[in-house]
């Protein structure tokens, strides 16, 4: 078991520590352009990839995308209530409690940790969370909504494009195959690499609400997300990958709303360092639970 949890973990904590002595050696990482790639390219490719060849049915994604909606509005339900008995603005720290950081770090536990069922399952997820975090998150941070913004998400492409072959059975032409899955190659590794980057260029300010804030978002994930598979009996790997994805850490993704927003940017740039560091060391106990 020992091997196993290491199997899973290292990939992980390597290459987000290589993106970290990247950083602080002071070599230059064009953190906008990595970013662009990863989440107009590479990601709608994995996305596109990963339904259109998928190896799971069609309904257990479906199902997994509904039990996984339950989720963040039971995040959403638990974080409002706890901001509100507090005292502090939605705007400012609900997106961080909301979502986790089911790309950076998600997607590769449910990958080393299931194997390619894991790695489907956690992509269907990711593009319901990406779709969700580029707008609802976007709407809360900002105060306003906007339809145009859904639309121009680059995960509907993905989703969108992957639909048909889904539904009708049928694989994608070789040559479109091919071609996004070389280029959704990059997706996993790039992102792990910017969660180490990101690390080493946020401070901690106000310790004791950082922390508070990172234990609601591990803990509250964890707790809401094993009601949630009790409640709905999910069993086998679909149940190990929610309750991965249900315990990340805050997203860095909430970081870069706040800062635009100007919505505590140090408060929620604490909070995703010290849940980061706390999620590094529970890792461990959350896979003996899952595995």
């Amino acid at each position: 078991m020992f091997e196993q949890l290491i199997a899973v973990i290292a990939p992980v904590v390597v290459t987000a520590a290589i993106g970290y002595g990247w950083a602080r050696s002071g070599r230059p990482f064009d953190t906008e352009l990595v970013t662009a790639l990863v989440t107009q390219i590479g990601t709608p490719c994995l996305v596109f990839a990963s339904l259109s060849n998928l190896s799971v049915a069609p309904d257990t994604l479906g199902a997994m995308a509904l039990i996984y909606a339950v989720m963040i509005v039971s995040f959403a339900a638990l974080g409002g209530a706890v901001l509100t008995a507090a005292r502090l603005p939605f705007h400012s720290y609900l997106p961080a409690l909301m979502f986790g950081n089911v790309g950076n770090m998600g997607l590769p536990l449910a990958f080393f940790a299931f194997g390619q069922e894991g790695l489907s399952l956690a992509v269907g997820v990711f593009a319901l969370h990406s779709i969700l975090q580029f707008t609802v998150g976007i709407w809360i941070a900002s105060g306003r909504a906007s339809i145009p913004l859904l639309m121009r998400n680059p995960m509907i492409l993905g989703v969108t494009g992957a639909l048909p072959f889904l539904f009708l059975q049928e694989k994608p032409p070789a040559w479109l195959s091919n071609t996004t899955q070389l280029i959704s190659g990059i997706v996993i590794p790039l992102m792990v690499l910017m969660l180490g980057v990101s690390l080493a260029s946020l401070k901690v300010t106000r310790l004791g609400r950082a922390v508070a804030l990172a234990l609601l978002r591990l803990g509250g994930g964890f707790a809401v997300g094993l009601a949630v598979v009790e409640i709905f009996s999910v069993e086998g790997a679909m149940r190990g990958v929610l309750l991965i994805l249900s315990a990340m850490p805050c997203a860095v993704f909430n970081y870069v709303f706040a800062l635009r927003y100007k919505r505590e940017p140090s408060d929620i740039a604490a909070a995703i360092v010290i849940s980061t560091v706390l999620s590094f060391a529970s890792l461990p106990l959350l896979l003996l639970f899952v595995l």
